[in-house]
């Protein structure tokens, strides 16, 4: 079997299994958004946090809830590392560093889950489990609780009420993210990935030194990492380390794991605003573009050219002998769509045009199928932007899913696609101005260019992986990486509810014979066409500079 032919049925696999969960799992999201029962458990939890689940929020009290939960979490996950040394379980690592600290907490609270640091080098078992594994449920729990806030508020009118934030985030957690996350520890344990909590042992010499390995709770936190869309590896390698990642068919699982919620989530909204035909043209625009983008990746990887190349049957530098071009390329692309940031191979290795493929999945806003939550409601304001421009192709008010798109909404929506691109590129400037963070790039010219914007880009919209080769654990980038990181998740967030809450407060508008039908292909078609187009517009210069003039002159 040639490589080429294994890629596709691993993608026609995959997409086989997303579609048999897509229908079960998006119903059940929205019965738990949408059941007013509360289980024991988590009537605890309200008790414990003083909530009251059955109280209803404006959006500015929903919007307080989220930042204040946040900022409380990164507090806790900052002292917990900077304490590491003298807790039970540090392997015998210091505590961290306050940049690096801090830049890690604001990392794992953002769901970005940048990582600036060896994990099997500096982080202990209470660290580990009790910190990162943890924000990694909570930080998905409130993408998606923020996304079903926005679904709200296109399916309510005539009030200003978008649910309960502490209901959203514990349901989350307790009835979607620990359940499949607990399955998928199962299967992953049974694979082959590790789970205990052994210190650290000797396995052999090495060119004259010691190799060590210390072991961990690895396959629990793997299920949430990919389910969650966040990303930090239990070891540097991340993914591609067997002890996180073992063999294809775990490869494969992971990649099902990242895409699962998103992808459902679709048919979520389409239960919640009453018309499962919407979900699906948002569905439809998400798959073309993840397909498209990861055909385009498998191109550009078996293509590339020259006698070494040939004869490995592709790009392999920098991937895995496990899992190959087509297992890495589709996982490359998983990520870097999504908000999930794990890799399984050296995005820096591959091709100039392939590196180019991951940087620009982030700058589209990893809406495609994007993270949990944020993939959602990032989808949902492109929606909203692309019902203007077509209002003004046909002259009319723009409407979507019955709620009128008027001066109010636009610059919101249009607020909330600034927030990132001012990031990442201000940024990028900023460093290639000065002389000190040029110094952490291994490499020079296009490439060394592309090390930076792609480590803005990551941390700015929420992703976490990194291209390599770029020394980021500086106090520049540890400082200026973590701004973009929180700025780039909460700042959006602010426009995304104050956009759910003046379309709850709004009449419905009845249906017309000149109204746009947002349920059909051609919307999806103009959707995807006005994701391309912003994108285009926004990063071509900075994509010209780095990846499109390394892939040009290879």
């Amino acid at each position: 079997m040639s490589p080429q032919l294994a890629g596709v049925l691993q993608l026609t696999a995959l997409i086989a299994a997303l579609a048999l969960a897509y229908r079960p799992l998006g119903d059940h999201m929205a019965k738990v958004y949408s059941s007013e029962k509360n289980y024991t458990p988590e009537k605890w939890i309200y008790k414990v946090i003083g909530a009251n689940p059955a109280a209803e929020m404006r959006w500015p009290a929903y919007l307080r809830g989220v930042l204040a939960f946040s900022a409380v979490s990164v507090l806790f996950l900052y002292l917990l590392q900077r304490i590491q040394g003298s807790l039970p379980g540090s392997l015998g690592f210091s505590s961290i560093d306050p940049d690096q600290a801090f830049n890690t907490a604001a990392s794992f609270v953002a769901n970005t889950n940048w990582q600036s640091y060896y994990g099997e080098q500096a982080m202990g078992h209470v660290v580990q489990t009790g910190g990162l594994a943890v924000q990694n449920f909570l930080s998905a729990a409130v993408g998606m609780a923020v996304a079903v806030a926005l679904v709200r508020g296109f399916a309510r009118s005539r009030t200003g009420e978008l649910g309960n934030f502490w209901a959203d985030l514990v349901r989350g957690t307790v009835r979607i993210l620990l359940p499949i996350s607990v399955i998928g520890a199962v299967v992953l344990v049974a694979c082959g990935a590790i789970q205990n909590f052994s210190g650290i042992h000797q396995v052999g010499q090495f060119m004259g030194g010691t190799q060590e390995w210390n072991g961990g709770a690895v396959a629990s936190q793997e299920a949430i990492k990919e389910l969650g869309t966040n990303g930090g590896g239990y070891f540097n390698a991340n993914s591609a380390h067997p002890f996180e990642n073992p063999n294809p068919f775990s490869n494969l699982f992971e990649i099902f794991l990242i895409l699962l919620i998103p992808f459902a989530l679709t048919r979520t909204f389409g239960r919640m605003v009453g018309s499962l035909r919407q979900g699906y043209a948002i569905l439809g625009a998400m798959a073309v573009i993840w397909i498209g983008f990861t055909a385009l990746m498998m191109w550009t990887e078996f293509a590339h050219r020259g006698p070494a190349f040939e004869i490995a049957g592709g790009s392999m530098e920098g991937k895995e002998t496990r899992f190959g071009i087509a297992g890495s390329s589709i996982f490359a692309v998983a990520t870097t769509l999504t908000s999930t940031g794990a890799v399984n191979s050296f995005h820096s290795s591959y091709t100039g045009f392939g590196g180019g493929i991951t940087m620009l999945g982030m700058q589209l806003g990893e809406i495609a199928p994007g993270g949990v939550g944020s993939g959602l409601y990032g989808m949902l304001i492109m929606a909203v932007i692309a019902v203007f421009i077509a209002g003004l192709m046909v002259g009319r008010t723009p409407e979507y899913l019955g709620k009128k798109i008027g001066t109010r909404q636009i610059k919101l929506a249009a607020c909330y696609i600034l927030v990132t691109p001012a990031l990442v590129l201000g940024f990028t400037a900023v460093a290639m101005a000065l002389p000190t963070p040029g110094d952490s790039m291994t490499n020079s010219g296009a490439h060394g260019f592309s090390e930076i914007l792609y480590a803005y880009t990551s941390g700015a919209n929420n992703n976490g992986s990194a291209f390599a080769g770029l020394n980021a654990d500086t106090q520049w980038f540890n400082t200026t990486i973590g701004i973009a990181m929180l700025l780039g998740r909460f700042v959006p967030m602010v426009f995304v509810l104050a956009l759910a809450g003046s379309l709850a407060e709004q009449k419905p508008v009845p249906e017309t014979a000149g109204t746009l039908r947002t349920d059909k292909p051609l919307y999806a078609g103009l959707l995807v066409g006005t994701i391309l187009i912003i994108t285009g517009l926004t990063y071509f210069p900075a994509l010209a500079l780095g990846p499109l003039a390394e892939g040009l002159a290879s």
